[in-house]
C-alpha cells in the first residue's frame, strides 16, 4: 500500500498579488509561495498543495495576521465558487494590484516604460455588473468541505451552478450569485424549484444522460431578459411549459431560445439554437463618446457583446480618444467581434475596416451598421494571419490609425509583422491579458513609441484587467 506524503505547512508573509489572483510571499529561506485566497499584508498559514524546486503551491488555512486591506466577502460561495478571487481584498486595493500588474508586464516582459500612463479607471458598479451568465445542471452536486464535515449529506444532489474550479463534471450549486443584477437569481431559483417539482432529471456529463443542461441568462440594460435553455433530451413541449411559467411569475422576459444538444460540448457559439418565445433579439445602446446619439446593437443569443455594458463604453472611449480620428482617416479595426468599437470610430472617421474570423460576428457587425445608418464601415471574415496581407491593403488602402483588441493569447506574430510593414501612424492596442500584449509590443516597438498606457477595470472582485495601449510611429512627434 501505498504510504501518503506528510501535509507541509508554511507560515509566511504575502508581499504582493500575482496572476490570477493568488497571493506571492516567501519562506525564510526565500522560497516563492503562491498562496490562494492570500492578499498583499497577510500573516497566513497555509497548506502546500504542490512542491517544485523553484516554488511551492499552498491554499490559505487561516490568517494569523490580517492586511489592512482585508474585508469580510459578501458571497456566501466566496472561496469554494471560483467566479471572484478578491472579495476579501477592499475594492481601491483591488485597483492599485491590477494596475501594477499591467505595468510590471510592460516592464519586465516588454522591457518599456510607457511616456504617460493615465490612472485605472475604476468601474462604477462593483457587483451587480455582468450582463450574461450561465448556469450548468447536474445530476451530482459538488459538496463543499464544510458540507462533507457535516453527520449527513443532503439527500438533493441535483444541482444548478457554476462548475466547481477544475472540475468539468460537478457543479456548485448556487443560493445566490452577486455578479448579475436582479432578477438573476430569482430565475435560477425558479427554473430550479420548478425541474424538481416536475422531477425533471439534471445532466450526467460522465455518463451523457439526464434532461436540462445549461440555463443563460443575459439581461440588457433596460432590463429585458433573453435565456438560453439547453437540453440533452428532445423535450421541447416541457420546456416550453417551463417558460411560460417563468414569464407568468417574472416579469421582463423578452426573449427565449433552446436547443436539443446530446453532444459532447456544451458551447451556445456551436450549436443549432431553435427560437421559442417573444423577440429574437435584445438592443442594448451604447452612448456615442463624442456627444452624438447613442449606437444601438442587436443583440442575438449568439451574439458577442462586453459582459460589463458600462464600463466597456468606457473602455472604446478611451481607446478612440488615443486614435485621434479624424473625418479623413482610415481605419483598421482587428478583431472587430461585432463590430462595437469599429461603429463607433466610423461615426467621426472617413472609412473604418473591420477584421473578424468569426462568420456569424462580421453579419451581426453589418447588421449593427445598418440598423445605425453607418454605410462607411466595411468587414471583412477570416483568420487574421491571412487576410492582413499586402492584397488586402491594396484594396482596402494604408490605415493611418489601427485599433486592435485580440484574444487573450494576443496577435499572431505573422499579424504583428504585417502591421511592422503596414507602418500605419498609430496603433491603439486594447488588451484583456497585458502579458501577451507586452509580447507583441516588444516587437512592435522597434518602430514605435510606447506613448500612452491606461489599464480599465472591466471585472470587480478579480484579478482581470483591461489594458490600452497608444503607439506612435517613431518618426512622428509622442503625444
Amino acid at each position: 500500500m501505498r504510504k501518503s506524503k506528510p501535509e507541509v505547512w508554511v507560515e509566511v508573509e504575502v508581499e504582493r498579488a500575482g496572476a490570477k489572483g493568488v497571493g506571492i510571499a516567501r519562506t525564510e529561506e526565500g522560497q516563492v509561495v503562491f498562496v490562494k485566497g492570500g492578499i498583499p499584508g497577510d500573516r497566513v498559514r497555509a497548506k502546500v498543495i504542490k512542491r517544485k524546486k523553484q516554488y511551492l503551491d499552498a491554499v490559505l488555512e487561516s490568517v494569523l495576521r490580517p492586511s489592512a486591506h482585508r474585508i469580510a466577502p459578501p458571497c456566501p460561495h466566496f472561496g469554494v465558487c471560483g467566479g471572484c478571487s478578491w472579495q476579501q481584498m477592499a475594492y481601491s486595493e483591488q485597483l492599485v494590484w491590477k494596475e501594477r500588474e499591467v505595468l510590471d508586464h510592460l516592464q519586465r516582459l516588454g522591457g518599456l516604460i510607457p511616456l504617460l500612463q493615465d490612472p485605472i479607471l475604476a468601474a462604477p458598479e462593483v457587483y451587480g455588473y455582468r450582463n450574461k451568465l450561465e448556469f450548468s445542471f447536474a445530476a451530482e452536486r459538488w459538496f463543499t468541505a464544510e458540507e462533507l464535515r457535516e453527520t449527513e449529506l443532503p439527500a438533493e444532489r441535483r444541482s444548478l451552478g457554476f462548475h466547481a474550479p477544475g472540475r468539468w463534471d460537478k457543479v456548485l450549486h448556487l443560493e445566490t450569485c452577486l455578479l448579475q443584477a436582479d432578477p438573476s437569481n430569482r430565475i435560477r431559483d425558479f427554473v430550479h424549484d420548478y425541474a424538481l417539482k416536475k422531477q425533471w432529471s439534471y445532466y450526467h456529463p460522465r455518463n451523457k444522460t439526464g434532461f436540462l443542461r445549461t440555463l443563460t441568462v443575459r439581461i440588457d440594460q433596460s432590463g429585458r431578459i433573453m435565456l438560453i435553455v439547453q437540453a440533452a433530451e428532445n423535450r421541447k413541449r416541457e420546456v416550453l411549459e417551463l417558460v411560460e411559467a417563468l414569464a407568468a411569475e417574472i416579469p421582463g422576459i423578452a426573449s427565449v431560445w433552446w436547443s436539443y444538444n446530446p453532444g459532447n460540448h456544451d458551447s451556445v457559439y456551436a450549436l443549432d439554437l431553435e427560437h421559442l418565445f417573444g423577440a429574437e433579439a435584445l438592443e442594448e445602446t451604447m452612448s456615442d463618446y463624442r456627444g452624438g446619439a447613442p449606437l444601438r446593437f442587436r443583440i442575438g443569443p449568439k451574439s458577442f457583446y462586453q459582459t460589463n455594458s458600462v464600463q466597456a463604453a468606457a473602455l472604446y472611449r478611451i481607446a478612440l480618444d488615443f486614435a485621434q480620428i479624424e473625418a479623413d482617416t482610415l481605419v483598421y479595426d482587428l478583431y472587430t467581434g461585432t463590430g462595437t468599437l469599429a461603429l463607433f470610430a466610423a461615426r467621426v472617421a472617413g472609412k473604418v475596416v473591420g477584421i473578424e474570423g468569426v462568420e456569424a460576428a462580421v453579419e451581426d457587425a453589418r447588421n449593427n451598421a445598418l440598423l445605425n445608418g453607418i454605410d462607411n464601415a466595411v468587414f471583412c471574415a477570416g483568420d487574421m494571419r491571412k487576410v492582413l496581407d499586402p492584397s488586402f491593403v491594396a484594396e482596402h488602402g494604408r490605415p493611418s490609425v489601427v485599433i486592435t483588441d485580440p484574444p487573450r493569447e494576443g496577435m499572431h506574430p505573422d499579424v504583428v509583422q504585417s502591421l511592422l510593414e503596414m507602418q500605419p501612424e498609430r496603433i491603439v492596442y486594447v488588451s484583456c491579458n497585458s502579458a501577451t500584449q507586452a509580447r507583441d509590443l516588444a516587437v512592435l516597438c522597434e518602430a514605435y513609441e510606447l506613448s500612452r498606457l491606461q489599464a480599465v477595470d472591466m471585472f470587480p472582485q478579480t484579478a482581470h484587467v483591461e489594458s490600452v495601449v497608444l503607439l506612435c510611429r517613431k518618426s512622428e512627434e509622442p503625444l
